[in-house]
């Protein structure tokens, strides 16, 4: 894994080309790490996933699966541990979530990809389920979440054959929001940081919630709850900023708080 800061983004970098970027345990827990301290770090405002090589993900390592597997058990965690902890990390992340797709996304590769706010990828990707294809279920959301993304018979038929198409098909679905040269992915992926990143950390992140927990609740508990998050958001600094930068004619300098 590479970890890189720039400005009010941090970049996080899957870094074992060789394999396609499987997930390792090594790398996972490296990977837990980066975002354990992006939570804690007030000037890092948008996290930016991507890969180096030619492969985004192409899911779990099968072969440190299938040592773990094949070991005697002794109380420590494999693999799957690891990437259940990773998912709900990044399912759960407080600050917006960017994938930029540089290239093959398979199998749990696209299970990182739901976990995004936003994904854009280069003309070069190709993105599919692939589970089946090697007699292994899904376990980042697969099989439960990717319907919720792109319809569930688009969904079903992914999943049954393992096809892979390419990235701008997944843009046809509504999935992918840019696709864009490989040469232009990062700079088009750090773009939408910077803008992300100008507005208020505060609103971002409880409209991040807001969107997470109304996907499980009936609409009015939904109506509910985002209108008092917004009488409670305007007792913030946040919210008097803004409309004293509207009613000023400036751009507002948004604290988070």
């Amino acid at each position: 894994m590479i970890y890189e800061k720039k400005q009010q983004s941090s970049w996080i970098y899957l870094n074992r080309p060789e394999e396609m970027n499987s997930l390792s345990k090594k790398m996972t827990m490296e990977i837990l790490q980066a975002l354990e301290e992006i939570e804690q770090d007030d000037d890092i405002r948008v996290v930016i996933l991507s890969g180096k090589g030619k492969a985004f993900c192409a899911g779990a390592d099968l072969k440190e699966l299938l040592r773990d597997l094949n070991k005697d058990p002794d109380g420590e965690k494999g693999i799957l541990d690891y990437a259940e902890e990773l998912f709900r990390k990044l399912n759960y992340l407080s600050k917006p979530l960017i994938v930029a797709l540089n290239g093959v996304t398979l199998a749990g590769g696209l299970e990182l990809a739901m976990t995004a706010d936003i994904v854009v990828a280069s003309e070069k990707t190709k993105i599919g389920d692939g589970h089946a294809n090697f007699g292994v279920l899904p376990g980042g959301g697969g099989a439960v979440r990717l319907h919720k993304e792109i319809g569930i018979n688009r969904a079903k038929y992914l999943l049954f054959t393992g096809d892979m198409f390419p990235a701008k098909e997944w843009k046809d679905y509504g999935f992918v929001h840019e696709v864009v040269p490989a040469e232009e992915l990062n700079e088009t992926a750090q773009k939408i940081a910077d803008k992300v990143a100008a507005k208020s950390p505060l609103v971002l992140r409880e409209m991040k919630r807001l969107v997470r927990d109304s996907a499980d609740q009936k609409l009015d508990t939904s109506l509910r709850q985002e209108l008092l998050s917004l009488k409670n958001h305007t007792h913030s600094y946040d919210f008097s900023e803004g409309l004293s930068a509207f009613s000023e004619k400036r751009t507002p300098e948004f604290k988070g708080y």
